[in-house]
């Protein structure tokens, strides 16, 4: 018997879109569905929408490897396909003589991860560059670029569309076990079905880990226990004297309190982070604090002096799909088939955070290519 839907991707983020675009380009039958009402309404329409070049990252995994490839595809893709973007460039600064080893060993890094444009600048360089930085030296990134992340979402469900996908929203994903030759399927929703499906890819973010646990036969030790960091912003309430992206030295659990810009040349600071006690991605609150600011202050000074009290306003937060706790070291992307959950036809993915939202379009043909490889198994 033959299966009601060949591919189906749980998530209409950016990564589920991306994956279903890359699905249906390759000739599968794909249907998307989404528990909210748009796409990417939870961690792709809260993030910094910055297009990384690839540097922090440890050499040879995937979040390396996945966001140099990524980032020259979502280039092309953008252009391609008329996605407002810019490759406006970053600096790393170092605040102090103390920083210096750091900002050396992340300029190795970058270059054995293939982001071999990174490259030192002084201080009279950097000051030439953007005026109102003060720092020792720096890092100058000129493939680090920021995209609109809706516009982008939007051409990947568009450009999947043309190729035969569809998207059901409001269409909760409620469980799944092996029937035979196919999964079964349990979706919610006004329209709520049971469906066979040949493929099932979890791409649903911050409700993976979740979501996993109402999959039948699925290996329990393969899900990873979520942990949730939360990234505060606050935008300036002036024009930005700042043209491209400025960032200090990384901290435990990311990228620093950094200053980006977006299209319209608005600056805003974050992600700071802040720990969660939740593991419930349904009972997060992305209220932002308005007293956060006091830290935002301290931090930003460190490289920007300029910013005068009462210039910071509170703006958004979003939330990073961690999968190991506060203090542990960085986990890679987990993406995860058969091999490893045990369950034919389900491709798992996990703790994709920054630099996903760069990644996306590798990471998609990845689990593209896993596909076709046990379809043909």
């Amino acid at each position: 018997m033959n299966a009601d839907i060949d591919c189906l991707v749980i998530g209409a983020g950016v990564i589920g879109l991306a994956i279903a675009r890359a699905l249906a380009r390759a000739g599968r039958e794909v249907v998307v569905v989404e528990r909210e009402r748009a796409v990417g309404q939870g961690a792709s329409s809260r993030n910094s929408e910055v297009i990384h070049a690839g540097i922090y990252y440890a050499p040879g995994s995937l979040k390396a490897r996945l966001c140099v490839e990524g980032r020259q595809r979502l280039y092309r893709f953008c252009a391609d396909h008329h996605v407002p973007h810019a490759r406006c460039g970053k600096i790393i600064v170092a605040a102090s003589a103390e920083q210096r080893d750091t900002l050396l060993a992340i300029t190795a890094r970058a270059h054995a991860n293939g982001a071999t444009d990174v490259r030192e600048i002084g201080r009279d360089e950097m000051k030439a560059m953007e005026p109102e930085i003060e720092g020792v030296m720096g890092l100058a990134s000129p493939s680090t670029g920021i995209v609109d992340t809706h516009a982008l979402m939007l051409a990947l469900e568009g450009d999947a569309a043309m190729h035969g996908a569809s998207t059901a929203f409001a269409t909760p994903f409620l469980g799944a076990s092996r029937a035979g030759e196919h999964l079964r399927v349990r979706l919610g929703g006004d329209e709520a079905c049971d469906m066979s499906v040949n493929t099932c890819v979890l791409a649903a973010g911050l409700a993976s880990p979740r979501l996993a646990h109402m999959i039948e036969g699925i290996a329990r030790d393969s899900i990873p226990q979520p942990h949730f960091a939360k990234g505060n912003y606050f935008t300036l309430g002036r024009r930005s004297p700042f043209s491209r992206l400025i960032y200090p030295v990384p901290e435990p659990g990311g990228l620093g309190t950094h200053l980006t810009i977006d299209l319209a040349g608005r600056a805003r600071f974050g992600p700071d982070v802040e720990w969660l006690d939740t593991q419930d991605d349904l009972a997060i609150d992305y209220a932002v604090d308005p007293a956060r600011a006091n830290k935002f202050y301290r931090a930003i000074r460190r490289y920007w002096p300029g910013l005068q009290d009462g210039e910071l306003l509170p703006d958004y937060s979003g939330v990073r799909p961690k999968i190991v706790p506060q203090g542990a070291a960085e986990a890679d992307f987990m993406v995860q088939g058969q091999d490893v959950h045990g369950v034919r036809g389900l491709v798992a993915l996990y703790g994709i955070e920054s630099p996903g939202l760069t990644s996306a379009l590798a990471i998609a043909e990845r689990v593209a290519d896993m596909v076709a490889a046990e379809a043909n198994a």
